[in-house]
């Protein structure tokens, strides 16, 4: 039973959390022990708050789960991890890492309240609202990056990155709907009734606004931010977002991917190497430089 309820707690998508870092990345503070330590474990805490509510949301749609191809396969809809062991586990997990969240930061703590009750808002009601879903989704990727400042004492960072990292967020949800359409339509039952109301023309325009947005606002973040170098080496970083939306784009529409979207990040070669070599440019143009 422990090991249902550790793959209940969808360790794999604590990459998502990765955002938390990006306040310690971009202030310039990953030199220093004390912020980096405690950006650990903010971000181990949130990991825990998140499976938490996986598990909230895996009860609460366990029987529209239990109708689709994948997710039927689920510990809690395939009846592997009871429901009322999931219960106390995500009880248990919230009161132990909220009260840990508070002694790190009263701020950390408030906005992992934020995301609670956004995440449970999201799995009552806000799932089944079109175009709500999709923002909802995002804000959970943003609450991210604000987790992040809060844990440390930033002095720099730019809120061009909570733009650039809220329409990016909108980018990868509106491409999870239209991946869970393209495979309901396939398999002739939607396992979400929200995807009633969208259709692919529709979902594919959306995602081309998104994704023009999102390479826009972050161009403009790397010559208009304050604590860039002021050669704007920083536009050299440009290319990497540009294939990094191309490739996801790729992967959406020609592949058939993105229903998980952390699934990518973890499988797929040319986007690890890309993030990757975004990734080294970031921390040689801000910490070399």
């Amino acid at each position: 039973m422990l090991i249902a309820l550790i793959k209940a707690m969808r360790p794999r998508q604590w990459v998502k959390n990765i955002l938390i870092f990006a306040a310690l990345v971009f202030d310039r503070k990953i030199g220093y022990p004390s912020a980096l330590l405690s950006t650990i474990a903010g971000a181990i805490l949130f990991s825990l708050i998140a499976s938490a509510i996986y598990l909230i949301n895996d009860i609460s749609d366990v029987e529209e789960d239990r109708n689709h191809p994948t997710k039927k396969n689920r510990q809690i809809a395939s009846g592997k991890l009871p429901i009322p062991t999931a219960r106390f586990a995500a009880l248990l997990l919230l009161v132990v890492s909220l009260a840990l969240a508070y002694l790190l930061s009263p701020g950390f703590s408030l906005i992992c309240l934020v995301y609670i009750c956004s995440n449970l808002s999201y799995s009552l009601w806000l799932k089944h609202i079109p175009l709500i879903d999709v923002l909802a989704l995002a804000s959970f990727y943003v609450i991210r990056v604000a987790a992040g400042v809060t844990i440390i004492n930033v002095d720099r960072f730019s809120p061009w990155l909570y733009i650039a990292t809220t329409f990016l967020a909108l980018f990868l949800g509106i491409g999870k709907r239209r991946a869970e359409l393209v495979n309901g339509q396939k398999d002739g039952n939607q396992s979400r009734k929200v995807l009633t109301s969208y259709t692919l023309s529709y979902l594919d325009q959306l995602i081309m606004i998104v994704l023009t947005i999102t390479i826009v606002t972050y161009s403009l973040y790397t010559f208009s931010a304050p604590n860039l170098p002021e050669n704007h080496v920083t536009m050299l970083t440009i290319p990497f977002v540009i294939y990094g939306v191309f490739r996801y784009l790729y992967l959406i529409q020609v592949e058939g991917h993105g229903e998980v979207p952390e699934e990518i990040l973890l499988t797929d070669r040319p986007s690890q190497i890309n993030i990757v070599l975004w990734s080294f440019s970031i921390l040689l143009i801000f910490y070399i430089f």
